[in-house]
């Protein structure tokens, strides 16, 4: 493959001439292989990064004659299920209940309300950068019960692991931490078990893989026989990402490429998947757009339970079931979107009750959501009815 200066070009920075050369190498491979198909190459980009990054350069709207790109389940927030986001606001209505979650979490709406309403009602809703702010809060206000709504893949699962351990240490009291966190390479197998996606290829999230490495991914190419490739996030990293698909496709080459090798190693991160491991079990939990997937989630283990806010508050909490799909009814077609069954436009609301101002699901409020990423770079607001 020519792949080597590509990549050390990548390292450089984005220079225009090798981003428009690649960019018509990219073009036209696409064309032959959606030529042979007799359709466009359909590739997910699981990543919601990757997303927004495809449509904030232009590179999807460019591409898109031959390239049908569908989003994955790469944005925490937007698989985030409907039942846990009402346990979540259950959590913030009760009395002398400090909430600390990312800014993202206060606008998804749940099936009456948002955090953003509640807070508005006076809940103690406190919008973090970073998961050790509920530390602070916690020591700020003894008196107070602090639940860090815990949200996010591996790549924010280390940052929690290590609020569980200072808390610990710290002998606090009035800390809980409600784990909404998730494992990707499940929801990547739930994908193609049981939905039988009609996918071509993939291109895997960077931050999660500095995490888990290459290696983890290996699945992808020998169960299911699939090119995948991982990469970063700038528009020369993505069209590299896609030239080396479409050559493992023209090749019928199933391989899982590593395209971030000056931040992604084989193994991944050891001291990161050392604190995951210390403070978290693998479990069954429940996706949007999937149910349920074994294994899929992390649970805060038994050492650290004293820290877990779906035990410490379980009398007053709905109870929640991994064994169904969700009873709740979603308003919108997000399910749909994040497993790549449907793009935005496709949904009967998007660019009409659904905008960014006034969001009927998380993929059109998370700033890694697909309907958001449509909506502001690709031309969805033109669909803004009045």
């Amino acid at each position: 493959m020519k792949t080597d200066y590509l990549e050390v070009n990548s390292r450089a920075g984005d220079n225009a001439f090798i981003t428009k050369k690649l960019l018509a190498e990219v073009r036209a491979l696409g064309e032959k292989e959606a030529n042979r198909r007799g359709r466009r190459v359909r590739i997910m980009e699981v990543c919601g990064t990757h997303t927004v990054s495809f449509a904030r350069s232009g590179i999807a709207s460019l591409l898109e004659d031959t390239i049908d790109l569908r989003s994955g389940p790469g944005c925490p927030i937007c698989v985030t299920h409907q039942r846990d986001l009402d346990t979540m606001l259950s959590l913030a209505r009760l009395k002398n209940v400090v909430i600390v979650t990312f800014g993202d979490m206060v606008r998804i709406p749940g099936s009456l309300t948002t955090l953003e309403r509640e807070k508005a009602r006076g809940a103690a809703v406190h919008i973090c950068y970073s998961p050790m702010e509920a530390l602070e809060q916690a020591t700020r206000f003894p008196r107070q019960e602090v639940v860090l709504l815990g949200v996010g893949f591996e790549t924010t699962s280390p940052a929690i692991g290590t609020v569980l351990i200072e808390a610990k240490k710290q002998q606090l009291t009035n800390l809980s931490i409600y784990s909404m966190l998730k494992i990707i390479p499940p929801a990547l197998d739930a994908l193609f078990t049981v939905y039988h996606s009609e996918l071509d290829a993939l291109i895997l999230p960077g931050h999660v893989s500095t995490v888990l490495g290459r290696k983890a991914f290996n699945f992808i190419a020998e169960k299911f026989g699939l090119p995948a490739v991982i990469t970063g996030f700038e528009p020369l990293d993505l069209l590299i990402g896609l030239f080396q698909v479409l050559q493992c496709l023209r090749e019928e080459k199933a391989s899982v490429l590593n395209a971030y090798t000056h931040v992604v190693k084989e193994e991944g991160n050891p001291f990161a998947m050392e604190i995951i491991n210390k403070c978290f079990l693998r479990d069954k939990v429940l996706w949007r757009g999937f149910g349920a997937i074994p294994g899929s989630g992390l649970s805060i283990a038994p050492f650290w339970e004293s820290f877990d806010a779906k035990k410490k508050f379980a009398s007053v909490l709905p109870e929640l079931s991994a064994d169904t799909e969700e009873t709740i009814k979603e308003k919108c077609r997000c399910g749909e979107i994040v497993t790549g069954r449907l793009l935005p436009p496709e949904c009967p609301f998007f660019g009409k009750s659904c905008s960014p101002l006034s969001p009927m699901g998380p993929c059109m409020v998370s700033s890694e959501g697909a309907c958001a990423a449509y909506y502001l770079h690709r031309g969805g607001y033109q669909n803004q009815t009045t």
